[in-house]
């Protein structure tokens, strides 16, 4: 559009007609012109532990979560005992919840989240911390999206996030790698060359590992580790056990190993 009193306004003193599109009452338009889905996609946070659901997430998700009647989640059991938590409105019984899995299909995937095209509303939980990181909802994530849909992100812990703000370590370039190698000669392998990365790159190196070995992978760690690599131990978050610590590999060898037995512990290192 040219601006009042340059030459192509004088030209056109005249504007123009067009043609607008209107959006329907409440909606809006998607870049192609045609009007939005008016359903909502919410990503909702769960618990890392056994804390009170008030000290993790904020009354107006509490709210929202009590009310809704379908949900996608990782793990059945554990979104029920979420919805008792919050203190869902019907019975929990009577509320929808299609079981997400890595292998899941994406034509199932797209029916579970068709009723968004009616303007339902729908929960997307993770078996624990935040939807759709690192885990297998960021794939409803994507469908939700490419059919124009709402997507809301509702305030909750996430033990990547928590463990990194905590750690003391490069904020700004990071990696999470999920889970190491069993094999202990290759987990040794691939933490050598994550902490080669790190020292290139500058880098934090995040990993989680199954509970039951944490205490083999602390061992992998200090003796695959160059001694001045920092490492932080950020164990049972936002629990009352949770326990923060950061040293070097060096640090580490001197004092006695953390009680990790059974524990959900982020492994995060830096290094020099």
């Amino acid at each position: 559009m040219s601006a009042p009193g340059s030459p192509m306004s004088k030209k056109n003193s005249t504007p123009t007609p067009r043609l607008r599109l209107a959006a329907p009452r409440g909606g809006h338009l998607l870049p192609g012109g045609g009007p939005a889905a008016k359903g909502t996609l919410h990503l909702i946070p769960v618990g890392l532990g056994d804390a009170p659901v008030d000290s993790w997430l904020p009354a107006d998700a509490r709210a929202l979560a009590a009310r809704l009647d379908t949900y996608i989640a990782e793990n059945a059991k554990t979104a029920r005992a979420f919805l008792k938590q919050v203190g869902a409105v019907r019975p929990i019984q009577e509320i929808t919840i299609h079981t997400l899995e890595a292998r899941t299909d994406a034509s199932q995937l797209r029916e579970w989240i068709k009723p968004l095209k009616a303007g339902a509303e729908i929960g997307l939980v993770s078996e624990a911390g935040c939807p759709a990181v690192a885990d297998p909802g960021a794939r409803v994530v994507d469908l939700a999206h490419a059919g124009g849909h709402t997507v809301k992100p509702w305030v909750g812990p996430s033990s990547i996030l928590l463990g990194l703000m905590a750690s003391g370590l490069d904020g700004q370039r990071f990696a999470f790698h999920g889970y190491a190698p069993v094999n202990p000669e290759e987990r040794a392998r691939q933490l050598k060359t994550w902490e080669q990365q790190s020292a290139r790159a500058n880098q934090t190196q995040m990993l989680i590992e199954t509970p039951y070995r944490n205490g083999a992978m602390f061992g992998t760690l200090l003796a695959s580790l160059r001694g001045d690599t920092r490492l932080c131990i950020a164990r049972s978050l936002t629990t009352p056990t949770e326990w923060i610590r950061t040293q070097t590999i060096a640090q580490w060898k001197q004092g006695p190993a953390p009680d990790l037995d059974k524990q959900a512990t982020l492994f995060l290192f830096l290094a020099a």
